[in-house]
């Protein structure tokens, strides 16, 4: 006689997703010498540089939804790769800016296409990118993203019902 599982959760199909996306990443972008984290931090860098700004690793942070802790290691790791250089901010010796170095900057203009390959396969079954699903798609992600979280208690009853 077989289990019969529930239905998977919204947030157990954005796990998933999420992982899907980030070994392929890893795999695309591995033989430049990149994690998917690091190509996270790098593709972010280089769209804020040709804005003209030089964010400083909280900014950075705040900006590729990662920890500041985890974006401070991954810049060490990128500077000891000479793909970043890492300055401390004149006007708050507290802060550090971040910057790509040349280097990081052919690096990063070789792994944007093949992400972006990614990209397009990804959202294939919703018509590829800059279709009206892959936009409805691309809005119900930033409203949820955009949503804020409220801590709940370990033992909270509302959030021992199912899978996350």
């Amino acid at each position: 006689m077989s289990k019969v599982l529930p239905d998977p959760t919204p947030g157990f199909l954005v796990w998933r997703l999420a992982n899907k996306w980030r070994v392929a990443v890893d795999r695309a972008v591995s033989p430049l010498g990149l994690t998917h984290a690091q190509y996270s931090l790098v593709a972010s860098l280089y769209g804020m540089q040709r804005a003209g700004e030089r964010p400083s690793q909280r900014r950075l942070a705040d900006h590729t939804g990662l920890e500041a802790l985890y974006v401070s290691k991954l810049a060490r790791t990128l500077e000891s790769s000479g793909l970043i250089e890492r300055t401390r901010d004149p006007r708050d010796p507290r802060a550090v800016q971040l910057a790509l170095t040349e280097q990081g900057q052919s690096v990063t203009r070789q792994a944007i296409p093949a992400v972006q390959e990614l990209l397009q396969q990804l959202l294939e079954p919703l018509g590829g990118l800059g279709t009206p699903r892959t936009r409805a798609f691309t809005d119900e992600l930033t409203t949820l993203l955009d949503a804020p979280l409220t801590a709940s208690l370990p033992n909270d009853e509302s959030t021992n019902r199912r899978t996350p």
